[in-house]
């Protein structure tokens, strides 16, 4: 089952216009994300869109700052959406470790923040973006200190980031493959290519190897497929031409 991360649909309000358009575009599933939980009320919206579609949501991301502070809250919310895998997805420039020991004590701060996830049964780990793959001074890349500082951590890899972070998808499916638990699908347009959204494409229509990578990934035991774009011009196009091309992959 492919499912939709909701960030992608932020800018084309509203929530439960957005989830009928993706159930009858033949998604199944959604990834949820901070802002849609971030008071009763709007966990209440979220929750009666899912059951009026039928779609679920097993995945969804929370913030390090919601996990550290209020992780009874967040696991209230897994129960309430029917989430079963909670990532940590960001780590805002100005406190991002600038050495490999700070990396490494950055994903066992990670890790410390999951222990009450795990403890209620939920599935639990890291995603990336680009930074953690940009060399450090020494040569460390941050992601290999971030996996080592956490070592129970899961990742859900956002392949598209690794690209721009210039390093090897398919090298890092092969080393990490095990702790690959979800993996992100969206994809990068020609050089120069869709710059009225940001340099992102339609999946299938971009440059990202996608049959090969998809196939190393169902290898690999992924789960989760999740499509996304980070700043679609046209949110239905995006997820009915991404869901047409997966299905061929």
């Amino acid at each position: 089952m492919f499912s939709y991360q909701l960030y992608s649909s932020r800018n084309f309000p509203p929530l439960d216009a957005t989830l009928a358009m993706l159930a009858a575009a033949g998604y199944g599933a959604v990834e949820g994300f901070g802002a849609l939980y971030a008071d009763a009320a709007s966990v209440d919206a979220l929750a009666a869109g899912l059951a009026k579609t039928g779609l679920k949501m097993p995945t969804a991301h929370f913030g390090l700052e919601q996990l550290e502070t209020d992780p009874d809250g967040c696991i209230a919310i897994a129960g309430r959406l029917g989430v079963e895998r909670v990532y940590c997805p960001w780590v805002h420039p100005d406190l991002r470790p600038t050495t490999a020991q700070g990396w490494h004590d950055f994903g066992a701060r990670v890790e410390r923040a999951g222990a009450p996830i795990r403890a209620a049964g939920l599935g639990y780990g890291w995603h990336n973006h680009d930074f953690e793959f940009v060399a450090l001074p020494d040569g460390t890349i941050p992601m290999t200190a971030l996996l080592k500082g956490g070592p129970t951590l899961e990742w859900e890899m956002d392949v598209a980031w690794v690209i721009k972070g210039k390093a090897d998808p398919a090298a890092w499916i092969a080393a990490e493959g095990p702790r690959i638990t979800s993996a992100h699908v969206k994809d990068i347009a020609p050089a120069g290519q869709n710059t009225d959204e940001d340099g992102w494409a339609d999946v299938g229509h971009g440059t990202v190897d996608w049959p090969n990578l998809m196939a190393a990934l169902r290898a690999a035991g992924v789960a989760h497929f999740i499509i996304e774009h980070d700043n679609p011009s046209d949110h239905a196009r995006f997820a009915q031409r991404s869901l047409a091309s997966v299905k061929g992959f």
